[in-house]
């Protein structure tokens, strides 16, 4: 299943390693359970601010999807956790989003800002929360400020105002500081990029107002946007709309690195990456470094994830609906990762060989897509650390324990000649952590999302002086279905809700 470990010839001088990376015993679980509330799912959004860690969550995350046309005719048995029935169902239980603060001297957790209810949209007079996630934080100091202040992007459900952005200078105090919908003719109900560049922050739109979600990643406004003051409203336009490609359906991750910024989109024919100085009167000029998912086509629908490290940056991709496309009948296939280089030429890094344009590619790492592992949908997140690049994935193998055997594609079923579907989710159930210090030869740290299957996915990476906090999408809470003969029955699961791990050679 996974491929060997081959030390690939490296394209770059050696480096040798400035410290050790650090191993699966480097790592200590900090904070689990949701915090204490399972409906916690993804620990959307992290960021050290003042010397302590702040994390965004996102609630009750299958329940949404349960009631998005998108996701109707998943091939469950069962709905893996118990959920509303209904929308209005939906709307009574708790989806006020957290942000909360890990205090390293107390080893502590506080939750310092909770998401209040306002009127629904619709006019009813019913109560819903403003906003269900948090998915973007950035460190910026606006014309406004005094010093760099922690900015935050929120997540609101359909029938919210919509979505909006927060600040916070102390760290406790978080205000409103964007209108509703953030931009004045098109609102939208969230960002997941929030990126500075040059004394500006710049956002790419990812999901419009008043979908519930439902077309998250498809916005209608492929556009990137800027300000030199968040606290003004004034947002503006500097790109063309989807750079030009009406197949550019949306602008899933910009990157700041060196003297560029990276936009990297959501495409049907394979995703496109991006690059401008940003300098002169916008729209900026945009060149086109990748198309088409690097040639392999509508397999590399979206770029999941982009970090610069050592002069490149890295380029992770994936496929909406967790590596299988349902909508557009794309996938399953598993993630692979790209390497942008200073002169702007390519290498295909983890992934499948294939003749391109630019002729023949091979995997440097001589790691196919996904590491090797079908289930490894998306390359969801990459950081860099003392040194080192780490990648983390998201990873379906749990989903096999509530999914139709006949709708698994041919490759999963040849697996289950071999093993059930739980000694798959024993073996390898869980998102993995991958590191490599040349960015070509890559070990892997885990892959059994830190000993807990139901972590499915490594959502967050933030280095830090403490060391590399890690922080999980766990959605198998608080109650998790769980069969009993030929039954299937929801039971209180303890270790369903987001997890936060912290990895140092110093210990946690």
């Amino acid at each position: 299943m996974n491929a060997p470990l081959t030390a690939a010839v490296p394209s770059q001088p050696y480096d040798p390693a400035p410290a050790p990376g650090l191993s699966r015993a480097d790592f200590a679980c900090i904070g689990k359970g949701g915090l204490g509330d399972g409906h916690n799912n993804y620990a959307h959004s992290m960021a050290w601010f003042k010397g302590k860690l702040y994390l965004g969550t996102t609630r009750s995350n299958l329940c949404s999807l349960r009631l998005q046309s998108a996701f109707e005719d998943i091939p469950f048995d069962c709905w893996p956790v118990e959920c509303p029935e209904t929308m209005d169902e939906l709307y009574k239980i708790d989806r006020r989003a957290q942000i909360w603060c890990y205090d390293p001297a107390t080893r502590e957790w506080e939750m310092v800002y909770r998401a209040p209810l306002v009127e629904s949209v619709t006019g009813n007079g019913q109560m819903v929360t403003r906003e269900m996630g948090y998915r973007s934080m950035d460190i910026f100091q606006g014309e406004d400020d005094p010093e760099p202040a922690l900015y935050i992007s929120a997540w609101a459900p359909s029938r919210a105002p919509g979505g909006l952005i927060l600040r916070t200078r102390d760290g406790r105090n978080f205000e409103q500081i964007s209108r509703y919908g953030i931009l004045e003719d098109t609102p939208i109900s969230t960002t997941r990029c929030l990126t500075t560049f040059k004394g500006r922050m710049f956002f790419a739109p990812t999901a419009r107002r008043g979908t519930d979600g439902s077309q998250q990643n498809t916005t209608g406004l492929p556009v990137v946007f800027e300000t030199r003051d968040p606290n003004s409203g004034v947002w503006m336009p500097v790109s063309e709309f989807g750079f030009g490609d009406t197949g550019n359906l949306g602008i899933f991750t910009l990157c700041a690195e060196g003297d560029r910024l990276y936009a990297g989109t959501f495409h049907l024919d394979g995703f496109q990456v991006w690059a401008s100085d940003c300098e002169g009167p916008p729209p900026y000029r945009w060149k086109k470094l990748l198309d088409r998912g690097g040639h392999r086509g509508p397999q590399n629908q979206a770029v999941a994830s982009m970090v610069g490290f050592k002069g490149a940056v890295y380029v992770g991709s994936g496929i909406q609906g967790g590596g299988f496309d349902r909508v557009n009948n794309v996938g399953p296939a598993s993630a692979e990762l790209i390497r942008i280089n200073a002169d702007d030429s390519w290498d295909l890094i983890v992934g499948d060989p294939r003749s391109t344009p630019d002729g023949r590619r091979e995997p440097l790492s001589v790691l196919r897509a996904g590491f090797g592992n079908l289930f490894n949908g998306y390359f969801w997140t990459l950081g860099v650390h003392d040194g080192w690049i780490y990648l983390g994935t998201y990873d379906w193998t749990i989903m096999l324990r509530w999914t139709r055997r006949n709708s698994l594609p041919p490759r999963a079923k040849r697996l289950f000649e071999l093993m059930s579907p739980e000694n798959l989710i024993e073996f390898d159930g869980g998102g993995d952590l991958w590191r490599s210090h040349d960015g070509e030869n890559w070990i892997p740290v885990c892959r059994r999302g830190l000993g807990n299957p139901y972590n499915f996915g490594i959502r967050n990476l933030v280095s830090t002086e403490l060391g590399l906090f890690v922080g999980m999408a766990n959605v198998f809470g608080p109650r998790v279905a769980v069969r009993r003969g030929d039954r299937w029955a929801y039971s209180d699961n303890p270790n369903g809700g987001l997890e936060v791990w912290l990895g140092s050679k110093a210990g946690a």
